[in-house]
Parts: C-alpha cells; sequence; structure tokens
C-alpha cells in the first residue's frame, strides 16, 4: 500500500509542471518521506569546496583526452606495437561514451556523490593499471576501465552543478567550468610530450592517481550535504545492456572506417548492421520495460531533443575542427606539426568566454537565447569564410578558427541548462547523462563525415590520435591535389552542421528558469 501511495506521490509531483515548463518547487517536495526532504541550502563556501573539486574532477577527464596523443609514438617503440596503438585513444573514448547515461542514471537512483566516487576511483585505478602495463593488451584493458571512470566524470560535474543552484545560475558555473576544459586543451599536448620526452611515459598516467584522490577528498565530505531528489528506480539492465551493445557498434564502424578498414568493407556493413538490430530492439524494450533505461518522458520531452541536437551539433563541429584543422594548417599552409598545435590553441581558448556570455545571459536576460543567435551567427560567417576561401592568410584562418570556438562556446550552457529545467527533478541525472551520450554519438558522426571527405580527397586519412599528417602531404604533393580544395568540403561540412545547430537553438524553447528571488531579469 505504501508503494501505490507513493508512486501517486511521484505521479502527482510529474503532474505539477506549469505549461512554461517550470516545477512547483514548493510542493514537489510535500509529499516525500522526512528523510528525502531537501537539506538547508548550501553555504557559498560549502558551493565553491565542491565546485573546486567538480573543476578538478572536470580537468583530469579532460585532459586525458589530449595529454596521450603526444605520448604515443614513445608509448609504441617502448612496449614494440605500433599497430594497435590508436586503441591507447579508442578504448577511452568507446567506454567514456556508453559509461555517460549509464551515471546519470545511476545517480538518480543512489545519489551523486556515491557515483561522483564511484567514476573517480574507476578513473584512478584505470590510470594507475595503465602506468604499470607491461604489454599494449593491458593498457589497452586499463583506458578501458580509466575511460569507465572518466565517462561519468563530465555528466556527474553538470548533475552536481545542478543540484547546487538554480537553473538561472547554473550557466555561470558551467562556462567556469570551461576553465578546466582550457587548461586541459592547452597543457595536454604539450604536457604528454614533455613527458614522454624526459620522463617515463607512465608518469602521464601516475600524474592522476594523486591528482584523483584530492578531487575525491575535496568533494567527499562537501556533496554529503547535496540536496538528494532522487526517486526509487529500478536499473533496467537488459535495456542499459542493448544500448551500450548498440552504441560500441555504431562507434567501432564510425572509427574505423576509412582508417583501419575501408568504408564499404564487410566489417563496417556488419558493425552498421548490428548497430542497428540492437537500437531497434532497445527501442522495444523501452516500450515493454516497467521502468525503461532511458524514460520516455525523457526522449520525448521536445527541449531535450532539439537541445541535444543543438550541443551535439555544437560539439561536432568543435571535435571535427580539432581533428583536422592541424591536418589543414600543415598542408595548406606548410605548418609543423608543432606549430599546427600552437596554431589551434585560439579555437579552445576562446570557447570560454562564449561559455561565459551565456552563463551571464542566463543570469540577466528572460531572452537568453540570445547569446547563442549572436555566437552561431558569427560562426557560420567564420566557417563561410573558410569555405569561400580556403588558402585565405594564415592569420585570417586563425581568427576566424578562434571566432568558431567562441561561437560553439555559447551553445553548450544554454542547451545543457534548458535540458536539465525542462526535466523533473528526479530525471535530471537521467536527462544529463543522455544528453552526453547522444552528444558524444553525433560529434563521432560528423568526425567520420570529414573523415570520409579528407579520405576521398588525398586518398588516406589519419587515424584519432595518431601523427599521418606527414602522410597525407606527401600523398597530396605525389598526386599534385589540391589540399586547399578538398578542405574547403570539409568546412561545407562544418557549415552544415552549424547550421543545424543554429535551427536547433531556434526551436529550443525558451522557458523560464528559476532562480534566486535577487536576481530579476530584466524585460530584453
Amino acid at each position: 500500500m505504501s508503494s501505490q501511495s507513493n508512486r501517486a506521490s511521484a505521479s502527482a509531483v510529474e503532474a505539477r509542471i506549469s505549461p512554461a515548463g517550470e516545477i512547483a518547487e514548493a510542493t514537489a517536495f510535500a509529499d516525500e518521506p522526512a528523510e528525502r526532504k531537501p537539506l538547508s541550502p548550501l553555504t557559498k563556501a560549502e558551493i565553491r569546496l565542491i565546485f573546486y573539486g567538480l573543476m578538478l574532477g572536470g580537468f583530469l577527464s579532460a585532459i586525458n583526452q589530449t595529454i596521450v596523443a603526444t605520448a604515443l609514438p614513445t608509448i609504441g617503440r617502448d612496449l614494440g606495437d605500433f599497430s594497435n596503438l590508436s586503441w591507447v585513444i579508442l578504448a577511452y573514448l568507446l567506454s567514456s561514451t556508453v559509461a555517460a547515461p549509464l551515471y546519470g542514471k545511476l545517480s538518480d537512483i543512489h545519489g551523486r556523490r556515491a557515483m561522483m566516487l564511484t567514476a573517480l576511483g574507476l578513473f584512478v585505478a584505470g590510470s594507475a593499471a595503465s602506468a604499470m602495463a607491461p604489454n599494449m593488451a593491458m593498457l589497452i584493458a586499463a583506458r578501458t576501465l580509466q575511460g569507465v571512470g572518466g565517462g561519468g566524470i563530465t555528466p556527474l560535474v553538470q548533475i552536481t552543478i545542478a543540484d547546487m543552484v538554480t537553473p538561472r545560475e547554473r550557466g555561470h558555473y558551467q562556462a567556469y567550468m570551461g576553465i578546466a576544459w582550457v587548461a586541459a586543451g592547452v597543457l595536454g599536448p604539450a604536457l604528454g610530450g614533455a613527458i614522454a620526452d624526459h620522463l617515463h611515459w607512465s608518469a602521464i598516467f601516475w600524474v592522476n592517481v594523486p591528482l584523483g584522490l584530492i578531487a575525491a577528498l575535496l568533494t567527499s565530505r562537501a556533496m554529503q550535504r547535496l540536496p538528494r531528489h532522487e526517486r526509487p528506480h529500478r536499473l533496467d539492465i537488459p535495456g542499459a545492456a542493448l544500448m551500450t551493445a548498440a552504441a560500441t557498434a555504431l562507434l567501432l564502424a564510425l572509427t574505423s572506417g576509412g582508417t583501419r578498414v575501408p568504408w564499404l568493407s564487410p566489417t563496417i556493413f556488419g558493425l552498421v548492421g548490428a548497430a542497428i538490430l540492437l537500437t531497434l530492439a532497445f527501442g522495444v524494450r523501452l516500450k515493454r520495460a516497467p521502468e525503461p533505461f532511458l524514460p520516455l518522458t525523457v526522449l520525448t520531452n521536445p527541449v531535450m531533443r532539439v537541445g541535444t541536437m543543438a550541443t551535439a551539433c555544437g560539439l561536432g563541429v568543435m571535435t571535427g575542427l580539432m581533428i583536422y584543422l592541424p591536418l589543414y594548417y600543415q598542408v595548406v599552409h606548410a605548418l609543423s606539426a608543432t606549430d599546427a598545435g600552437l596554431a589551434l590553441i585560439p579555437v579552445v581558448i576562446f570557447t570560454t568566454p562564449g561559455s561565459m556570455l551565456s552563463g551571464r545571459a542566463m543570469m540577466y536576460l528572460r531572452h537568453y537565447k540570445l547569446s547563442p543567435y549572436l555566437g552561431l551567427g558569427l560562426t557560420i560567417a567564420a566557417i563561410a569564410a573558410l569555405v569561400w576561401d580556403p588558402t585565405m592568410p594564415l592569420a585570417g584562418a586563425i581568427v576566424a578558427a578562434g571566432i568558431i570556438g567562441f561561437g560553439v562556446g555559447t551553445v553548450f550552457p544554454i542547451a545543457t541548462v534548458s535540458i536539465q529545467n525542462s526535466v523533473l527533478r528526479h530525471e535530471v541525472g537521467t536527462a544529463t547523462g543522455a544528453m552526453n551520450f547522444f552528444r558524444a554519438l553525433a560529434s563521432a558522426l560528423v568526425v567520420a563525415v570529414m573523415g570520409a571527405i579528407v579520405l576521398a580527397g588525398f586518398g588516406v586519412t589519419p587515424e584519432r590520435g595518431g601523427s599521418g599528417a606527414d602522410l597525407v602531404a606527401a600523398t597530396a604533393a605525389a598526386a599534385g591535389i589540391d589540399a586547399a580544395q578538398v578542405f574547403r568540403w570539409v568546412f561545407v561540412a562544418a557549415l552544415v552542421v552549424s547550421l543545424m545547430a543554429l535551427f536547433a537553438i531556434i526551436r529550443l524553447e525558451e522557458r523560464p528558469l528559476r532562480g534566486p528571488a535577487t536576481v530579476t531579469p530584466p524585460a530584453g
């Protein structure tokens, strides 16, 4: 009888959502058991303590996607295996992508603190195992474990911020989290190269152990005071397994096509076919499961759909350009690998001011979508300039890349906070994890499209994490290929995806954001 009343209470809470999308928080917890009622508001000191731990965790997750790449040749030489070297990157990518929605759901069941400590623990264990790996197979397995932990850190950071502060304030904190990503993007490649040159490559992974422990200590005690919004849930294990298998098959196809195996090979057809069949089975499971892994109320939420599309397209543009702009600088502008990496810094750095602009807009403006309108307008103009003249002077190309980073940065806080603001409190973790999952898949698809363009133009394309630029340049020079014309089509692909992001932002419902009474947005 008590379980029926609890479900009725939850249904009543779900019904208390106004057409504007605001949850009636004053009554949302009226029917909660005493132990589930929110604690007293966090103090500013407690928020800062948790936030510093979150920033450190976010930095560790981000830097492990950049620090390893420059050390790959040294790792391959030391372990005597170059043929499987790219799997050091791909193992982390695959496991972190499929883990994201699992952490979102589990954090709605077991709480944010428990899952954050689990993620950091797995990340530290994977890092230590990577450092001690005696061969390539063990290193790939350890990187998989590291990715399972690292894949939970990013969504849990976003979810925890949602628990700490109101939607109107979240963009401000989300933007400051961008500092960690900027630092990782700038320091990662240089630090990885320096460690590989002057220390043993295992130091790349050993450094994560004390930093991960510090992040856990910073957040563990403070996160005990986080308000809890979960309801009793059951984890749909068959649904989670189907989704994980489908995503893994698709990611293997997208990351292997054109590099390790031809796009039109039986291997790629088999992987894509398996992904389609598993996705269909997952769809059937969603309709039949008593409590599906991804609730239909979340998947059918229009803000969830278009918000995920906006952030997925933005991340796709950023990821694709981060991978192929260095190749563009080397092949079209004849830069060295080092100089090409330095020329990429503005893309990373200017993402944070764009995110901060959106964070401020959400705090003070009622029509907060003005910031991504401006940002994506600048992004589209900059990419269009590269399409129009891919041989423009190097300074112009670098400025255009910086503008693209700034513009795309305005999308992420708006999309993330809008999605979190549109779902029930106890579904924030599930929605945030699903958003990170789908945008990772979409960005992999965009990168695959760009890679197919490079492959069609040059007859060869570098693998993720591999060098390959010298081979592409040599192929272009030997065959008399106009490299600028090849990259024109890469930029066309980025332009199309940017237009899709703008379309999604236009469609995104601009629901009122809950916030502190002291912040009253003007009518602008």
